[in-house]
């Protein structure tokens, strides 16, 4: 859901950027009030590594020569002022606040300043003199503090984004002034309170995101009044209560999340009103009753997510051109005793089940279109026997989840499909050894592997430069023998789990070349020796735990092995050092 947004902005922001480029013109003089204005955003940013305003030189601000500036060829006014910083590249950034003086841009228009996570600060009051802008996008900054009331008017704004932001306090009251509003995107920040009762003159909305927030009370009856809503995203809030009546006769909406809130209630069957909903996400929230058979005459529905509610059975019967659109469906943890995977999952061709905590039982059934699969999650189940036929015929399937069932086979007889890049089998009974799995043969896919709580025997396997492992949870089992030396080809692993096995022998100083790892833990094992301060070569570790072993010697004495809680070194021989007490002088 979260990339099919991004998507989304990223069209919609290309859009603004394409349209802004090419309508800027050739020669123009730009007026001196203007230049000066600029100048004065210049001065107040202190440090800017992407070069951009090593271009603003010069008289003519107009010229095509001060990148991101747009001007109006018959004025000379500033009319379009775009400074993008690409937020996936660290090193590229401008360092500063938003100098009051862009106020004084009167002719602004288009005001889009992105992707600067050192640009600090408040949004300045004179922004509200802005009052031919219709696009302000201040996304994915650092930007902080009440939003000024003042920026409610602005009578012309069409799109206000100010998301990814650590923005706090009430949501203006006075954004309802905004009456050309049609976009408005508050994402991500901390803002709290309820929706301003004000925003029902919000009438021209389009797509409204107000997620990842700490906005509370009830869902607002009068967005059921927005009728040119398309997109609708209240996910991770604090919102109660239920939807109102109103919300089903919003036939333009498109795409509707409202996960990880405190929503209750039943669902409406008017729930088929809503004849273009191409997405609808409700996880997460109190939802109870049953599951309204309309529901399944939404003929636009691709993505279903009704998991971590209250639902409880029979699901709705699905037949004839039922749910025709459905790819993706999540029904996991509710109070449904389904028993069996309903044969309309069974025969339709999605690309993601999730049936989760379902009460699923029995032997896994054949699944009528396998190769659509990408996705599949059985977790949490009861789930028995051999899941390697089960796999084989799902020839996409990039991810699979059958934890914590009662499945019981030999990992020799495991043949995954060579695309997937992560496996989950956590807490059943597997058997045999590791080196059925990760061998020299093992795709270059396979990022993610779960085995956590079986009864996997025999020794960790040579590992070999060819694999891209990024997490390897393989504690809770029989597993013998030394850490090989080649763990030092796992680059990529950012989670290394060993825990409670029988492992012997030292920790290799190879370990320290894993400049990826976050989570370390070597515990309940019988391994010898010292901790090796090559682990100090990892800068991004944040959690490690080498308790209940036969190690001995000094601690590595730097941040953060010496600051770790005492408990991640108890039960050891005679490990000392901070953050035990200091060693003998022998044992240094």
């Amino acid at each position: 859901m979260q990339n099919l947004k991004w998507v989304l902005n990223l069209l919609f922001v290309s859009s603004l950027v394409h349209n802004f480029v090419h309508s800027s013109s050739q020669q123009v003089i730009c007026s001196s009030q203007d230049r000066e204005t600029l100048l004065g955003f210049k001065s107040s940013i202190i440090q800017d590594t992407t070069g951009v305003l090593d271009s603003w030189v010069g008289k003519d601000c107009c010229n095509g020569d001060w990148e991101g500036v747009q001007c109006n060829p018959a004025t000379g006014k500033v009319t379009g002022l775009v400074l993008q910083s690409p937020v996936n590249e660290p090193t590229l950034y401008m360092k500063g606040t938003l100098s009051p003086s862009l106020g004084n841009l009167r002719s602004l228009e288009l005001l889009f300043i992105t992707g600067n996570k050192f640009i600090a600060g408040s949004i300045p009051n004179s922004f509200s003199n802005l009052t031919s802008l219709r696009q302000l996008i201040l996304d994915d900054n650092s930007l902080q503090g009440n939003v000024p009331f003042a920026l409610g008017h602005l009578p012309l704004l069409e799109t206000l984004s100010l998301a990814g932001n650590r923005f706090s306090g009430l949501v203006p009251a006075s954004f309802g002034s905004l009456r050309s509003l049609t976009t408005m995107n508050l994402a991500r920040n901390s803002f709290s309170g309820p929706i301003p009762v004000t925003f029902k003159n919000l009438l021209k909305l389009e797509n409204l995101d107000l997620s990842s927030n700490l906005l509370s009370g009830p869902f607002p009856d009068f967005i059921g009044q927005f009728l040119n809503l398309t997109n609708l995203y209240l996910s991770s809030n604090r919102l109660s209560g239920g939807l109102p009546v109103s919300v089903y006769g919003l036939r333009k909406l498109q795409s509707m999340s409202l996960e990880r809130n405190g929503l209750t209630g039943p669902l409406s069957d008017r729930i088929s009103n809503l004849k273009s909903l191409t997405s609808l996400q409700l996880s997460g929230n109190k939802f109870i009753g049953h599951i309204p058979a309309s529901i399944t005459q939404l003929q636009n529905l691709w993505s279903l997510n009704l998991s971590r509610n209250q639902f409880s059975d029979p699901l709705p019967a699905v037949v004839g051109r039922g749910f025709p659109s459905l790819l993706s469906i999540d029904l996991s943890y509710n109070n449904l005793n389904l028993g069996a995977i309903p044969s309309w999952i069974r025969d339709k061709q999605l690309s993601d089940i999730n049936l989760a905590g379902c009460k699923l039982r029995g032997t896994f059934p054949k699944l009528t279109r396998p190769t659509a699969l990408t996705s599949l999650d059985l977790s949490d189940n009861f789930l028995t026997g051999d899941v390697s036929a089960f796999l084989t015929s799902m020839t996409n399937l990039q991810k699979v989840k059958l934890s914590k069932n009662q499945l019981r086979f030999d990992l020799s007889k495991l043949k995954l499909p060579e695309g997937v890049a992560s496996i989950d089998l956590s807490s059943n009974l597997v058997t045999g050894s590791l080196s059925s799995l990760i061998n020299n043969k093992t795709s270059s896919f396979l990022e993610e592997v779960h085995l956590t709580n079986n009864q996997i025997s025999g020794r960790i396997p040579d590992l070999g430069e060819s694999l891209n492992l990024k997490v390897l949870n393989i504690g809770s089992n029989k597993i013998s023998g030394q850490i090989p030396s080649s763990i030092s080809n796992l680059v990529e692993l950012v989670r290394l789990d060993i825990s409670r096995n029988h492992i012997t022998g030292v920790i290799p100083q190879t370990i320290g070349q894993l400049a990826q790892l976050k989570w370390l833990d070597l515990s309940i094992n019988a391994l010898t020796g010292r901790i090796p301060d090559s682990l100090l070569n990892i800068k991004t570790i944040k959690h490690a735990s080498f308790r209940a072993n036969r190690l001995c010697g000094l601690i590595p004495q730097g941040r953060p092995f010496n600051i770790f809680p005492v408990a991640a070194y108890l039960h050891n021989l005679c490990l000392c050092g901070k953050p035990l007490p200091a060693c003998r002088k022998t044992m240094k």
